[in-house]
């Protein structure tokens, strides 16, 4: 009998994840992607377009193109799930049953959660890279910009792509020096963060970096308020952060559809999944990936990556009736832009920091340091992301398990104690 698996969404984690199903086993299920559009955005491209260095135009490609000959595609937004129904009801009213249900529907902005956030972004005073059509009014507002205060703030954790904040700090000190008015402009990250990462040894490697080029760092800043007549920033403990132009990451949850659909998601619209198998906690015929997860990996492309070669074969069974592989250990890694022709490698998972070193192995990238190498990696990726991420081919030497190899691991760590970090990656 034909297995019916419905993927909802077609962005990295659900393409990536329709295509490795279908080719490992198309022959056995009717594989369908739901989204509410044909739009595909390589989003860590986004970070680019302020600084003149992307244009949107080139960023975005069909989503039904990006998948494998065989898999149906359907466009409409989800109103909601019937997890006991099995079925997936679509806002143009279709009704689509399954006997797997794969929820890759990612993070979404949610700027009205902060008092005046909405209104200064409207009113062009505070500005987000984490969509499109705000990467280019922030390009246009730098542009314009010729000094003052620029205020880079995270209103709350988790947020997707832990490190972009960071790498857009580093790139404005870049992006300023080459127009001659770096000494004119006060670059400040505000971060709810105790630290400029979540994870120690990362986030004093990129503190450190931080000042060395006058970005300041204003931690444990809960934003409460974003004042646009004022231009300030307001924490709920009454700290004040002032600025001329406000880059704000908004507060992320889930999709509006899980919040519609009784049992599926936690209050911020996250879908808690054990960690390990990727299997939903609200039925054990629904699998999660990516960042519309409640787990403690972090929120990034390649996370969905490694996920989706353990997701899969836990699909497959699950479908054939056999016990699921506790397999993925939350690996990570990530290109951290630092402007001037440099960029930094992270690799960590649930368990190990990111640690000095070589990725994956003694002859790879180098790890926790700035290098021409990384940048060359950072910009390649995106080709790498058309061509082999989302059509879920397997990569050699580069597999779902974080790789020892190469790492500089403290020697209790190395004798099978593992270096841990914070309790939660986003």
């Amino acid at each position: 009998m034909i297995q019916r698996v419905v993927i909802l969404s077609g962005g990295t984690a659900g393409t990536l994840t329709a295509n490795r199903l279908q080719r490992e086993i198309g022959g056995q299920a009717a594989i369908t992607v739901v989204d509410r559009d044909d739009d595909h955005w390589y989003q860590p491209g986004l970070l680019f377009v302020p600084f003149g260095r992307a244009r949107p135009g080139k960023l975005i490609r069909p989503r039904a193109r990006q998948l494998r000959p065989g898999i149906g595609y359907h466009q409409s937004p989800v109103e909601h799930v019937d997890v006991a129904g099995r079925q997936v009801h679509l806002e143009d009213g279709t009704v689509l049953p399954y006997d797997v249900l794969v929820i890759a529907t990612g993070a979404a902005l949610l700027p009205g959660e902060t008092d005046g956030l909405a209104e200064a972004m409207a009113q062009g005073k505070a500005f987000t890279f984490y969509e499109p059509a705000g990467a280019a009014a922030l390009r246009d507002a730098l542009t314009a910009f010729d000094g003052g205060r620029i205020a880079i703030n995270v209103v709350d954790m988790p947020i997707k792509c832990p490190v972009a904040p960071i790498e857009f700090g580093l790139l404005a000190d870049w992006y300023f020096c080459r127009r001659g008015i770096r000494d004119r402009v006060e670059l400040t990250l505000v971060t709810p963060l105790d630290g400029a990462f979540t994870r120690p040894v990362a986030s004093r490697q990129l503190g450190g970096l931080l000042e060395a080029r006058r970005i300041g760092l204003v931690t444990e800043f809960n934003t409460g308020e974003v004042d646009a007549d004022d231009r300030r920033l307001v924490s709920f403990d009454g700290r004040e952060v002032a600025f001329d132009l406000a880059v704000v990451v908004p507060v992320h949850g889930g999709q509006s559809y899980v919040g519609r659909s009784p049992g599926l998601g936690d209050a911020l619209g996250f879908v808690p999944a054990d960690e390990r198998t990727l299997q939903s906690k609200a039925s054990p015929d629904i699998f999660v990936i990516g960042d519309a997860a409640d787990l403690r990996a972090s929120k990034a492309g390649s996370v969905a990556h490694f996920e989706g070669e353990v997701l899969v074969r836990n699909i497959r069974s699950f479908l054939a009736g056999e016990p699921l592989a506790a397999s993925y250990d939350g690996h990570a890694n990530c290109f951290i832009e630092s402007g001037f022709g440099k960029a930094l490698l992270i690799d960590f998972n649930y368990d190990t920091e990111p640690l000095a070193g070589r990725f994956p192995g003694r002859a790879g990238l180098p790890l926790l340091k700035e290098s021409r190498l990384n940048h060359l990696g950072k910009l390649g990726f995106q080709q790498f992301y058309w061509h082999v991420l989302l059509p879920g081919r397997d990569v050699p030497g580069l597999a779902a398990a974080m790789p020892r190899a190469g790492k500089h691991f403290p020697a209790a760590a190395d004798a099978g104690t593992a270096l841990t970090g914070s309790p939660r990656d986003e």
